[in-house]
C-alpha cells in the first residue's frame, strides 16, 4: 500500500478499483475503504533490488510505504532486526529483482569461527564486520549475470601450453596453492583439451604469486570491450572533498565466477596434474572488463557522487567527517549485499590525504606518489631501445606534471624510432638527465574548478607545442596549475609558420581539456607571446588552416590575451633572441607607422635576417632599393635591432653572372637596380630560379617573377617559357592545365557532291 499524499505529490496515475476491497487492522476494526491502486511503478530496495509493482492507495502518513505480508512471502528476505538491513535475498529475486546481487549459496555463518580483524576499522563500522570476513572471501562465489565468459573465435585452434620448471620453494607454494584450492572449491580436476602453463612470480614482499599462461587462450577470445575508467577523468568529482577512505577488496577476480560451462577453457597444468577454474583467474583478457562491469554495476548509483572505482580500488570521498561515515557505511552495506569482501588491512578510514591509483590526494589537490619518483631517479641509464621505452612509459605516466615534457623527452623518442640505430648520445644523456630533474620539481596540481575561470598559457617552438592550464585559487589568490600539455610537432607542422604554430598550441591545448572547458562558466583566458593572435577573432581574412580550425574554436568562449615572451615564462620553450630590457632598439620598433604595423603580419610569415650594407662597401650589383638611409631619414626607426644581423644573403649563380659579365657587360638599356644576365649563363640562372629547393619547379609566371626582381636580359620571357617546356620532372608530375581535347570522330558521308567544302592555311612561306 502508498499513501495517498505520496501518491498526490508524485503524481503518480491511478486505476479504478472493479470492486473496491475492505481493510481492517489486527484487532478487527473496520478501516477506510481501498478504491484505487497505481499503474506499476519502479520499486528499489536496499540499493539493488528493483521490481515494478503496482500499490493499493490508502491513507497512510505514519508509514508512507507498506510492502506487506505478500510481498515477504513472495521475496522472503532474511532481515537483520538490528540494523533494519537485508542481508540474504530469496532465489526469486536473484533471478528476477536483483540488478547484480548473488544467488543464495552455502557460505561461512555470521557466527564463523575465525572472526575477522577489525582493529583497523573504525568502531561505528564494526556492525558489519562480516563484509571483511576472510573466509566468506575465501569460498566459492554464486553465479550471477557477471559471470565472465569466454567466447572463442570460430575455427581457432585450441592452444595447449608447455610445462614450466619450478624450483624446491615453487613446488612447495605450488602445493599449497592447489591444496588450498581444491578445498574451497575453486578449482576442480579437469580433462579439457587446453592446458595453459602454471608458474610462479615473486611479490614486493618475497611470497610467490601462482600465475598461469592464457597468452594462447586470449588470441583466440572474443574480446570485452567495457571500458575502465579514464585517468584523466577518474580524479574530477574528488576536487571538493576534505576527507577519503579506500577501500581494497579481497580476492577480487575469485568473487566472479566463470560462466557455466566455460570452465574447461580456462584448464591449466601443472606437475600435480590437470586442472580447471570455477572462479575467474587472473590472466584472461576480459577479465578486467568483466570485474569492473560486476563493482560499475554494484555501485552505479554512487559513482561520481561519493564514489570513484578502478577494478578492485574503491575510494569514497566527502566534504565532512559526518558525511562521509555515512557514504562508508552506505557503501559497505552494498558490498555486503552483493558478497564483495573488503581487506581491512589495506584500507585507510577518514584520512585527509590518500594514495589513489599511482597519485596522492588531498584537499582537491593532485600530487606525485614520491615512491614512484624516487624510481625514476634511480633508473639506470638505458642501454637498448626496450630498456628506453620502458622509462619513457614509465615517465609517461606522470607528464601531466612536466612542463613541456615533449621537448625534453625529444631526443629520447627519437632513438626509439625502428628506423635509426640505438646509440646513446650526449644530447640524450643530458634528456635523460633534464627529465630525472624535472620529476623531482613536479608541481602540485589544483583539481579544475568547471564554476571557476580558467587561464590557458600556451607557447609553440620549432619542434613542439606546451601549455599550462591555471587557475586562481580561492585560498591564497594566486594562480596555480591544473595540468600540463605538451606534443612533438608532426613534420608538416614543423611547417608552418609562427602564427599558425601558435594557434595550434591553443587548438591542441583545448582539444586536451575539452571536457573541462567547453561551455566554461567563464570566459577562458588565453595567454600567447604572439600579439597577432589577439586579434584573431576581429580579423577579416583567414587562411584556409585558420577557417578550418575556426569552427572548433566557435565551441569555445575564450579571449586571447598577448603577453610578452619574457613574462610568459611557464610554457615558453623557446630562446628569446634580446631581451627586451637590454635592447634599446625593440622599444623604438615598437614606434612603427600604419603601413609597417600591415607589412609586420605578411613578414611574421617568413624567417628572415636583414643586414645593413653602406653603398661604397656594396661593390656586388645592387638588386635590391635599401629600406632606410639612416642619414638621410633619420625619422625611419629600424624594425630589427643590431643584435639580429648576421650578414647578407648570396648565391653562388650572383658569383657566375658577375664573371660573365666580364666578356658581355651590360649594354644599358635594361631597367634600373637590375643586373643584366650575359647569354651564357642565362640557361643556368633559369635551372637555378626553376629547380631550387625554395622554388620547387614553379611554373612560367612565378619563375619569371622571382628572376625578375634581381635579374633582367631582352629575352627572359621567351626563353624561360622555352626551359620550363622542356622539363622533364614538370612533365611528369604536372597536370596540364588545359580543357581536354575532343573525342576524334571520323566526319559524317556526304550525301551529294560538293556538300562539304575543306580548307587548309598553308604558312611559315618564305617570302616573294
Amino acid at each position: 500500500m502508498l499513501d495517498q499524499s505520496v501518491v498526490q505529490d508524485l503524481d503518480i496515475p491511478t486505476i479504478l478499483l472493479p470492486t473496491p476491497l475492505r481493510a481492517s487492522s489486527l484487532d478487527g476494526n473496520s478501516l477506510t475503504t481501498i478504491t484505487h491502486q497505481t499503474v506499476p511503478v519502479s520499486l528499489l530496495v536496499s540499493g539493488n533490488h528493483q521490481e515494478s509493482i503496482s500499490f493499493f492507495v490508502f491513507p497512510s502518513p505514519h508509514s508512507p510505504v507498506v510492502l506487506g505480508y505478500d510481498w515477504l512471502v513472495k521475496h522472503n528476505p532474511q532481515i537483520n532486526w538490528k540494523t533494519s538491513r537485508v542481508t540474504v535475498w530469496s532465489s526469486h529475486c536473484l533471478t528476477d529483482c536483483l540488478r547484480s546481487a548473488p544467488p543464495i549459496c552455502s557460505a561461512p555463518t555470521a557466527d564463523s569461527p575465525v572472526p575477522p580483524d577489525l582493529s583497523e576499522v573504525p568502531k561505528e563500522y564494526h556492525d558489519l564486520a562480516l563484509v571483511f570476513s576472510k573466509d566468506r572471501a575465501s569460498s566459492l562465489p554464486p553465479h550471477r549475470p557477471y559471470d565472465c565468459a569466454i567466447d572463442l573465435l570460430p575455427g581457432a585452434t585450441l592452444p595447449s601450453s608447455r610445462l614450466y620448471n619450478l624450483s624446491k620453494p615453487e613446488q612447495l607454494s605450488m602445493s599449497t596453492y592447489i591444496n588450498e584450492s581444491l578445498a574451497s572449491g575453486i578449482i576442480r580436476p579437469s580433462t579439457s583439451p587446453l592446458g595453459a602453463g602454471f608458474f610462479f612470480v615473486t611479490k614486493k614482499d618475497g611470497s610467490l604469486r601462482p600465475c598461469i599462461d592464457y597468452r594462447g587462450l586470449n588470441q583466440i577470445t572474443v574480446k570485452n570491450k567495457y571500458p575502465l575508467p579514464l585517468l584523466s577523468s577518474t580524479f574530477e568529482p574528488v576536487k571538493d572533498a576534505t576527507i577519503f577512505t579506500k577501500l581494497d577488496l579481497r580476492n577480487a577476480y575469485h568473487l566472479v565466477r566463470i560462466r557455466e560451462g566455460d570452465e574447461w577453457k580456462t584448464a591449466f597444468k601443472t606437475p600435480l596434474g590437470h586442472f580447471e577454474s570455477l572462479v575467474m583467474p587472473f590472466g584472461l583478457t576480459n577479465a578486467p572488463a568483466v570485474f569492473q562491469s560486476l563493482v560499475n554495476s554494484v555501485l552505479g548509483d554512487y559513482l561520481n557522487q561519493f564514489v570513484t572505482v578502478y577494478l578492485d580500488d574503491i575510494l569514497i570521498f566527502s566534504r565532512s567527517p559526518a558525511e562521509h561515515r555515512q557514504h562508508v557505511k552506505c557503501v559497505l552495506q552494498r558490498l555486503l549485499e552483493n558478497r564483495l569482501y573488503v581487506k581491512a588491512e589495506k584500507c585507510e578510514f577518514h584520512v585527509p590525504s590518500v594514495k589513489f591509483l599511482g597519485f596522492i590526494l588531498e584537499s582537491g589537490r593532485l600530487k606525485t606518489d614520491p615512491e614512484k619518483i624516487k624510481s625514476v631517479l634511480s633508473w639506470p641509464t638505458p642501454t637498448t631501445c626496450k630498456q628506453l621505452q620502458r622509462f619513457l612509459g614509465f615517465a609517461n605516466f606522470y607528464r601531466r606534471f612536466i612542463k613541456n615534457y615533449s621537448q625534453t623527452a625529444a631526443p629520447l623518442t627519437q632513438l626509439t624510432s625502428i628506423n635509426k640505430p640505438f646509440i646513446w648520445s650526449p644530447s640524450a644523456e643530458e634528456s635523460f638527465q633534464a627529465l630525472k630533474d624535472k620529476f623531482t620539481q613536479a608541481p602540485i596540481l589544483t583539481r579544475p574548478d568547471t564554476s571557476a575561470q580558467f587561464t590557458l598559457e600556451v607557447d609553440a617552438s620549432d619542434s613542439g607545442v606546451g601549455a599550462v592550464l591555471s587557475q586562481v585559487s580561492p585560498s591564497d589568490h594566486r594562480l596555480h596549475p591544473c595540468a600540463f600539455f605538451s606534443r612533438r610537432l608532426s613534420p608538416a607542422e614543423k611547417n608552418y609558420d609562427v602564427g599558425d604554430r601558435e594557434l595550434l598550441a591553443i587548438k591542441l591545448a583545448l582539444e586536451e581539456w575539452r571536457h573541462w572547458l567547453e561551455g566554461a562558466e567563464h570566459p577562458i583566458i588565453i595567454w600567447t607571446d604572439h600579439k597577432n593572435l589577439a586579434y584573431l577573432k576581429e580579423a577579416k581574412r583567414l587562411n584556409p588552416r585558420q577557417s578550418r580550425w575556426s569552427l572548433f574554436f566557435s565551441r569555445f568562449h575564450f579571449l586571447i590575451s598577448f603577453r610578452p615572451g619574457s613574462k610568459n615564462t611557464k610554457p615558453d620553450a623557446l630562446s628569446r633572441l634580446y631581451s627586451p630590457d637590454k635592447d634599446p632598439y625593440l622599444k623604438e620598433a615598437k614606434r612603427l607607422n600604419p603601413r609597417q604595423s600591415r607589412w609586420s603580419l605578411f613578414f611574421s610569415r617568413f624567417h628572415f635576417l636583414i643586414s645593413f650594407r653602406p653603398g661604397s662597401k656594396n661593390t656586388k650589383p645592387d638588386a635590391l632599393s635599401r629600406l632606410y638611409s639612416p642619414d638621410k631619414d633619420p625619422e625611419s626607426a629600424p624594425i630589427l635591432p643590431p643584435s639580429c644581423i648576421v650578414g647578407a644573403v648570396d648565391w653562388d649563380i650572383t658569383k657566375k653572372v658577375q664573371d660573365a659579365q666580364q666578356t658581355e657587360p651590360d649594354p644599358g638599356t635594361g631597367p634600373p637596380h637590375k643586373v643584366y644576365v650575359p647569354t651564357r649563363v642565362r640557361g643556368d640562372l633559369i635551372h637555378w630560379a626553376h629547380t631550387a629547393k625554395f622554388s620547387i619547379h614553379p611554373g612560367v609566371g612565378r619563375t619569371l617573377a622571382l628572376i625578375r626582381r634581381t635579374f633582367w636580359w631582352p629575352s627572359m620571357y621567351k626563353d624561360v617559357r622555352e626551359y620550363i617546356s622542356a622539363c622533364s620532372i614538370c612533365a611528369r608530375n604536372k597536370n596540364s592545365n588545359q580543357p581536354p581535347a575532343g573525342l576524334l570522330n571520323p566526319l559524317p558521308v556526304p550525301t551529294r557532291p560538293w556538300s562539304h567544302i575543306a580548307l587548309d592555311f598553308v604558312t611559315g612561306l618564305p617570302p616573294l
